[in-house]
Parts: structure tokens; sequence; C-alpha cells
């Protein structure tokens, strides 16, 4: 299996469909939630929890570096902090600021890709810091993309929700 031409292939995708989603998105739209349940992320909190969902993480995957304080165990933090609920999420103040983050966040997912070979994506081990088992690289990369994908799903949803004209082709065709 060629994992860096799978890894860009499904990259490259994701963030391809989900940067068509976001231009569906208006400022106005940004504190727009879900009204009924529980726990929702406004939409600007989505977009900018979607341009970190997987170049970030990539990158602490691919180097170890986390963007964490030296000597920081996030082992220790509580479930709560480890896993914020909504409210405590960062937001994006403009659309404009979620596309500029998003696309900074795709350059990273694929310098991060380019940066394995094929052997280091098959067979280094790696766990992040929510999680200790160790996976392999480029299955973890995967996971990432995944992460990204199950936000775009998300964004599609609300956009529905909102009664912005999307249909699947706007979700998968990237």
């Amino acid at each position: 299996m060629n994992w860096t031409k799978l890894l860009k292939a499904q990259a490259e995708s994701a963030y391809a469909s989900a940067g068509r989603l976001v231009d569906f998105v208006t400022d106005e739209d940004l504190p727009w939630a879900p009204s009924t349940g529980e726990n929702w992320m406004t939409m600007g909190q989505l977009l900018r929890h979607l341009s970190d969902a997987c170049g970030a993480p990539c990158k602490g995957f691919v180097t170890g570096d986390w963007g964490m304080p030296e000597g920081f165990d996030p082992s220790q933090l509580p479930p709560e902090e480890m896993l914020p609920p909504a409210e405590k999420l960062p937001t994006v103040e403009t659309v404009a600021e979620a596309k500029r983050l998003l696309a900074e966040d795709r350059a990273t997912a694929m310098e991060m890709i380019e940066r394995c070979n094929n052997e280091d994506l098959e067979n280094r081990k790696v766990s992040a810091p929510w999680d200790p088992r160790e996976e392999a690289l480029g299955r973890q990369l995967l996971q990432m993309i995944g992460h990204l994908e199950g936000h775009k799903a998300q964004l599609f949803y609300y956009l529905k929700l909102q009664g912005h004209p999307v249909n699947t082709s706007h979700l998968w065709n990237g």
C-alpha cells in the first residue's frame, strides 16, 4: 500500500469539500447553534475546530510537537479539561478567518504527509496525548483525516438545519 498517495488523496478531498461547505456560511451564521439538545458548538466554534482538526494533530504525530508547554502531562488533566464543553471552545470572528485557518491547516497536513516515508507510515508506532495506545503513524494520520471528515459532515448538517441549499454532492465531491 502506498500510504502517502492514500493520505494525500483523502486529505485533499476532505479539505476541498470542507472549503466548499464553508463558502455557504456567512458572518451572521457564526453565533448559530442547534436549538435542541445540549453541548452544541456554535457555527463559529465548529469552523474554528474544523480548521485544526487534521493538520495540527498530524504535526503532533509526525514531529512529536503537540504545542504543549515543556513538562506538561496531558494524562494529568481531568476529562472535562481534555474534552471541554462546547461553551469553552474557541471561535472564529469571521468566515474569512475560518477560510484562512482551514487553508493553513491543509498546508500543515500536506507538509506532514510529505515528510513521511512509506516505511514510517506503515511501521512507526505513535500515540496521542488523549490516547496512549500506539498505532502505526499512517493509521493515526488517516484517523485525523477522518476527524476532519466528521466535522465536515457536522458542518453540512448545520447548514441544512439553517436552510442553506446544500446537498450530498457538496459533502463528498472534493
